[in-house]
């Protein structure tokens, strides 16, 4: 049949007779593929495709086939950018046709047809109108000179005090990967580097965004300003490195793909130093997407070679799905241990409504918050400026200003040197969180605000200082492959012990930085999914919150978690995974989750990172000081034996004018400010009375408070201010108590019990996170919303009371399979009301119930068990049973009478084999 068009298409290409089976395979295939996959992507005219033979050899073979070649994809060796004229440029089918033969071509080790990805831009979109001014905006700069009397926010980034000595990111290079930016902005002008920009959506080399009436390109041009606006020009701001070489990439501006995202992470890794991103995945709280295998490679090969082996530096902000109720684990740009995921917080430290929360945070700087709260002021598009940035889109930016200072200070620190500054010198200040803790290697963390707010002169003055870090280790374990089911209401914990593979020098690690663990779990509604990992040292990391928004049936694939909560920690010991099932929505209870396997892995170093630097940061000694100060000292002065000379040397500070016998607090005669002890341990004399005590100031002495208290104004019970270690302290009492009582909840990192929200009776781990709710209002999920009468259910999108379905009197949501009771004449089948009852299901005493009871085979039935009216084709109705449509007889006498004897006819199985003798048996 060679005369067939297809043979003729075959012919055409060269492909042998031999292979064309091989062909119409790959086609029917590729079909299928995108049979399934056109609901939800949009397939390119693009390609990337590995093609070993160097870039001749690619040209070649794109020509063959009628391919253009757009060169290699940024760092990545012997992959390759392919691009068809010929082909649809958007399309929700992978293209087919004689260019499709290059999938079988010997000499292509891998080919992907790139679909285009969603990512949004991280700003807050309720801005208002934005008011340009054409006047320099230094005094509005306020989170860059905090310390000013006219400035209202209480603690610095110490930006100014970097400045002061010095560093203002003189030779370091920074690129911003966004919508492009304004290359001739006056204030971006002078520092701007065309060998740091490129634009990828229209493949030149000039960045500069597309115009339009919305302005809708202007995020790129906002980031960059506050990276390198130039400084002293009398236009607009001042960058935090206000003497960086600033780039731009342009990539969002149209469709963002592997290949895209690829070349933009990967462009000229040998002189741009720092790549700062402030988008990612949709923001909307279930989504679960991260970076495609070309990206992931580009991630890699970044740190491994970039700087010259030093690795790229990739700044990330860390999402802005608050409100949505998103969890930036679920991003997984913040979520590698490649990035450094930044928060943001509003200038009285308070978290902004955009936030979300996660483990993989590093830290944290300022950006906007409510109407009222101040907004960073920055360049804009058209050559003016605006006071309306906002969003975590603001702190990537922030942060890697803030690099750039500390690399000017050292050129030679390395992509895991950074992370480790940030770790070391950020604090965690006034910004206000209830999960505030100290894990075991004495840093402060939060899911919020990770290691604290950024202090740019402690990483610059550290960074002079800075030695490298040991060499990066991985340690890899895997759970048994045991398939384990995820019960509602239950929390499933399970655990893995390692050794830090120290068994493996090249593999060990004994003190840890980032933990990622990767999980296989299928699940009928991911978002109703809780997940932490606790250390063992007990530090714990909320890997994922529940997600009110998610949906999805698909689970977790290899999706990997990560934390730093476990930054310094040992390696060794017990990890435990715990994973809980809160169901938001009425679910069939027969359909369970399964964990799958879940693998730990840890990364960090054989030896402590820090044991060959001669000193601690600044903010670190502050921070020792401060609690060594609070530490009494409680020295016991040893009884003479024999007679000493009188002491006419000087008194401690703290003796009063009675004097002394020795240079010492325990030899003074009589206190300045207090005594602490008695005659019999012993008597000191101190300023301030330590934990566990209170002052009395007419007796001068300190007094013990009521066990249980920390601190405490007087020695009873309801005199407490706060309490010891397994106590929360109940401020409406002054007490602490072991447990909080009705309509409060225990805060583990303030020890306090917190009043939930006033819709709650009970609520869990936070105000609005309820468990029972006041009268008049309804638990959704664990939030209490209004009543609804029958036949409406209160809408969280709308935020009132919206019509069920007409079938349902009580529902969760406005469609026909989400009632809960059913409407008059309306029947509950499968979650969902019908008027009758459908093939294989019977109506049961409680009229508004269905319930499929029938065997498998029957057609209809009138009960549970062997109650069947009607069998399926191809089957015999039996004594109330479908069996296969044959004769009635047994497979084998002798096993048959042994079935008989042990009463097994009861057993479908047994009753299918032994059809006559169980019949005579009743």
């Amino acid at each position: 049949m060679t005369g067939t068009p297809s043979a003729s298409k075959l012919n055409c290409v060269g492909l042998s007779a031999k292979n064309m089976h091989l062909f119409v395979v790959f086609m029917l295939s590729t079909f299928v593929v995108c049979e399934t996959l056109s609901s939800r992507s949009v397939f390119t005219n693009h390609w990337a495709v590995r093609i070993i033979g160097g870039p001749k050899e690619a040209d070649k073979l794109a020509s063959k086939y009628g391919f253009t070649n757009l060169g290699q994809i940024g760092g990545l060796e012997d992959h390759y950018h392919f691009h068809h004229s010929r082909v649809v440029r958007r399309s929700t089918f992978a293209a087919r046709g004689a260019h499709s033969f290059i999938h079988m071509d010997p000499k292509v080790g891998w080919i992907q047809q790139q679909i285009v990805k969603s990512r949004v831009k991280r700003y807050a979109r309720s801005d208002p109108d934005f008011i340009y001014f054409n006047d320099p905006k230094w005094s509005k700069l306020w989170y860059i000179h905090s310390g000013d009397k006219t400035s209202q926010c209480r603690s610095e980034m110490n930006i100014l005090a970097a400045w002061q000595r010095g560093y203002t990111g003189r030779n370091v290079v920074v690129t911003i990967l966004d919508d492009g930016i304004e290359r001739n902005h006056p204030d971006l002008a002078q520092n701007y580097d065309q060998l740091a920009s490129y634009d990828f959506n229209g493949n030149d080399h000039d960045p500069t965004p597309r115009y339009d009436s919305s302005n809708e390109n202007k995020h790129g041009t906002r980031c960059a300003g506050e990276v390198a606006a130039v400084a002293n020009n009398s236009h607009c701001v001042v960058g935090i490195a206000y003497n960086a070489r600033i780039g731009g990439i342009r990539m969002l501006d149209g469709d963002v793909t592997d290949v895209v995202e690829a070349k933009s992470l990967g462009i000229r890794p040998d002189y741009i130093d720092i790549y700062s991103a402030s988008w990612g995945p949709d923001d909307d709280g279930k989504t679960v997407d991260g970076p495609g295998p070309l990206a992931k490679q580009a991630f890699e090969v970044g740190i491994k070679k970039g700087r010259k082996g030093l690795g790229s530096i990739f700044v990330w902000a860390s999402g802005n799905g608050g409100r949505q109720g998103d969890h930036c684990s679920c991003d997984g740009y913040t979520n590698s241990i490649y990035t450094i995921s930044v928060s943001s917080s509003t200038e009285n430290g308070n978290k902004p409504w955009y936030l979300e929360v996660c483990s993989s945070t590093l830290a944290t700087t300022y950006s906007s918050g409510e109407f009222y709260d101040r907004k960073i002021v920055t360049t804009d598009l058209r050559q003016r400026c605006t006071d309306g940035h906002t969003g975590t889109s603001v702190s990537a930016p922030m942060v890697a200003g803030v690099i750039a200072l500390t690399l000017e200070a050292n050129r030679l620190i390395t992509w895991r040197d950074v992370q480790h500054l940030l770790v070391k010198t950020s604090r965690p200040v006034h910004l206000q969180a209830n999960d505030w803790k100290t894990n075991a290697a004495g840093h402060k963390v939060s899911h919020l605000f990770g290691f604290g707010l950024v202090d740019a002169e402690a990483m610059v003055i550290e960074a002079k200082k800075w030695r490298s870090v040991p060499p990066h280790h991985t340690c890899t374990k895997i759970s048994d492959c045991k398939t384990t089911y995820i019960r509602p209401e239950q929390t499933l914990n399970a655990t893995i012990s390692s050794t830090g593979c120290s068994e493996q020098p090249e593999h060990h690690v004994a003190f840890l930085e980032h933990v990622v663990v990767r999980v296989f779990i299928d699940h009928p509604r991911r978002g109703d999914l809780e997940i932490s990992l606790v250390s063992p040292a007990g530090t714990r990391s909320q890997l994922l919150l529940k997600r009110l928004f998610d949906n999805s049936n698909e689970g977790f694939k290899n999706w990997e978690f990560m934390t730093v909560h476990c930054w310094g920690e040992r390696a060794e010991g017990t990890w435990t995974l715990e994973i809980s099932d809160s169901p938001s929505q009425l679910r069939n209870p027969e359909v369970l989750g399964k964990m799958k396997e879940w693998t730990l892995i840890l990364y960090g170093t054989a030896e402590h990172p820090y044991q060959s630097h001669g000193s601690h940061s600044r903010s670190h000694m502050l921070e020792v000081s401060s609690v060594q100060s609070t530490e009494p000292t409680l020295g016991i002065p040893q009884p003479e034996e024999q007679e000493e000379e009188e002491y006419n040397g000087p008194c401690h500070r703290e003796c009063g004018d009675q004097g002394c016998d020795g240079p010492h607090a325990e030899h003074c005669l009589n206190c300045v400010n207090f005594s602490l002890g008695s005659l019999k341990s012993g008597r000191t004399c101190i300023s301030h009375c330590p934990l566990g005590y209170f002052e009395d100031v007419e007796a001068r002495r300190c007094r013990r408070c009521h066990r249980g208290c920390e601190r405490c104004v007087g020695h009873s019970p309801h005199n407490c201010r706060s309490c010891r270690r397994g106590l929360f302290f109940y401020a409406l009492e002054s007490s602490c108590v072991a447990a909080c009582p009705s309509g409060y909840f225990p805060d583990d990192a303030q020890r306090h019990c917190l009043q939930c929200h006033e819709k709650c009776r009970h609520c869990l781990h936070e105000s609005d996170r309820c468990t029972a709710c006041s009268e008049g209002f309804s638990l959704a999920g664990m939030t209490c919303v209004p009543e609804c009468v029958n036949g409406t259910f209160f809408n969280l999108e709308e935020m009132k009371c919206s019509p069920c379905h007409m079938s349902c009197s009580t529902c969760t949501g406005p469609g026909m399979k989400e009632c809960i009771h059913c409407a008059q004449d309306f029947l509950l089948q499968e979650w969902r009301c019908v008027r009758k009852c459908a093939a294989g299901y019977y109506e049961c005493e409680k009229t508004e119930f269905l319930k499929r009871i029938c065997e498998e085979n029957c057609g209809n039935c009138q009960g549970p068990g062997a109650s069947c009216t009607q069998c399926r084709n191809g089957y015999n109705l039996v004594d109330g049973t479908c069996i296969v449509s044959a004769t009635c007889n047994n497979a084998d006498e002798v096993f048959c009478e042994m079935v008989k004897f042990n009463r097994l006819c009861e057993k479908k199985l047994f009753r299918q084999f032994c059809c006559r003798t169980c019949r005579l048996a009743g």
